[in-house]
């Protein structure tokens, strides 16, 4: 009597292959739509947004959370086979540079974009996203916070500093964007010295909690990430650099082949409506996109900020040479 394993093992993986083929067509287990995000937005702030598309659109997320640069090196490798639909606030020089990965949408809601914002192609503005410094004000009396990129190099603050990868978070690498375009060829000098006190953190929203819980005296990141822990009654100071700091959108994008596109694009006009623009100044402390969109509560208006203008174009064309010569520093530096 022949075996039936080889028979038995055939029937079960095309059942699994079946189910497989199912869930995907269907989107969601439960058998209803869904969207699949990659995100580097905080946990927190994917708790606060996901429940409340899913509520107002009926559509499951099932999200990803990564860093910048991790999202980018694994919509590249999925190419043949995408997994992603959407990504989702990511650092638009990031998306700039690997456009050949996105599908070009025009939103509804196009028109209502500030024109200062629409600055890419292939993927949209999503908020406005700004370089500060945060300081642990309980440290103030030992040594008084950093006030310029310059300052930074001070040697008081070696290990001092909590600042992210500029190879894997896309907020630290414009850090370094910043720097150059403040300081030309030789900003490179001005941060050399800045990343010899650097203690590296994979992630730019882990900065903030360093400092607020004194870790860290001075951290390098993204001023909502900032303003969370000064609303938290943290002894955590915002700084916004005397010699300049730099506004630029970060992005939101469908990533090509999205197996599910139109969810993909109700997600889209979702983060880009007066609604959830509006939940993103009031409770997150981001900068809106849209033209009708107000500063957010407990920061200055940015009239009151020494901005410099983003280098969008070289940031996003010199990266992968920026981020080299970022590398073989911090080799150098034994960091």
């Amino acid at each position: 009597m022949k075996s039936k394993g080889p028979l038995l093992l055939v029937v079960a993986l095309l059942a699994i292959v079946g189910v497989a083929l199912a869930l995907r067509m269907a989107g969601d287990p439960a058998g209803g739509r869904a969207v699949t995000l990659y995100t580097a937005h905080s946990q927190q702030d994917v708790d606060a947004l996901l429940p409340l598309f899913e509520q107002e659109t009926g559509i499951k997320g099932h999200v990803v959370k990564m860093g910048s640069g991790e999202i980018v090196q694994r919509v590249r490798a999925e190419l043949g086979n995408p997994q992603c639909d959407v990504i989702w606030s990511v650092a638009g020089d990031q998306l700039q540079a690997n456009q050949e990965l996105l599908e070009p949408y025009t939103p509804k809601v196009w028109e209502e974009i500030d024109p200062a914002f629409k600055v890419g192609t292939h993927w949209l503005p999503y908020t406005g996203i700004l370089v500060v410094f945060c300081a642990n004000t309980a440290q103030a009396d030992e040594r008084p916070a950093p006030q310029r990129w310059t300052e930074l190099g001070d040697p008081y603050f070696k290990g001092k500093i909590s600042s992210a990868r500029a190879d894997k978070s896309g907020s630290a690498y414009m850090q370094l964007a910043t720097v150059l375009t403040i300081h030309g060829e030789q900003g490179w000098d001005v941060y050399k010295g800045a990343l010899a006190n650097f203690a590296l953190s994979g992630s730019s929203s882990a900065v903030p909690r360093f400092v607020n819980d004194g870790e860290a005296a001075v951290g390098i990141t993204l001023e909502d990430n900032a303003l969370r822990y000064v609303k938290g009654g943290g002894p955590v100071q915002i700084i916004y650099p005397q010699d300049g700091t730099s506004l630029a959108p970060d992005g939101i994008a469908l990533v090509k082949g999205a197996p599910h596109l139109a969810e993909a694009k109700a997600f889209v006009e979702w983060a880009l409506s007066k609604k959830t623009q509006d939940l993103l100044v009031e409770r997150m402390g981001r900068r809106p996109v849209r033209k009708d969109g107000a500063t957010p509560p407990g920061l200055p208006p940015l009239s009151e900020i020494e901005l410099v203008p983003y280098d969008f174009e070289g940031a996003a064309s010199h990266k992968a040479a920026n981020v080299e010569r970022w590398t073989q520093l911090v080799a150098e530096l034994g960091l």
